[in-house]
C-alpha cells in the first residue's frame, strides 16, 4: 500500500517517493482517491469542529 499526499500549493496527488515540501502537504493519505478529495475533507472536519464549538458554548444560530 502506498502512501499519497495533496500538495496545497500545486493542487497536485504525490506519492512518497517524490512528495514536495512537508509545509505544502496535506496527509498521508492510504489511496490517491483520499488525497484528492483533502481539501474537501478538511474543510468538512472545520465545520464539524466549529458546530462542536457552538454545542458546547450553548451559542445559537
Amino acid at each position: 500500500m502506498g502512501e499519497y499526499y495533496f500538495n496545497t500549493r500545486t493542487g497536485q496527488v504525490e506519492e512518497i517517493a517524490d512528495k514536495s515540501q512537508s509545509k505544502d502537504l496535506l496527509g498521508p493519505y492510504a489511496t490517491r482517491a483520499e488525497a484528492e478529495q483533502a481539501l474537501e475533507s478538511a474543510h468538512q472536519r472545520t465545520e464539524d469542529w466549529d458546530r462542536e464549538d457552538r454545542e458546547w458554548r450553548g451559542d445559537d444560530e
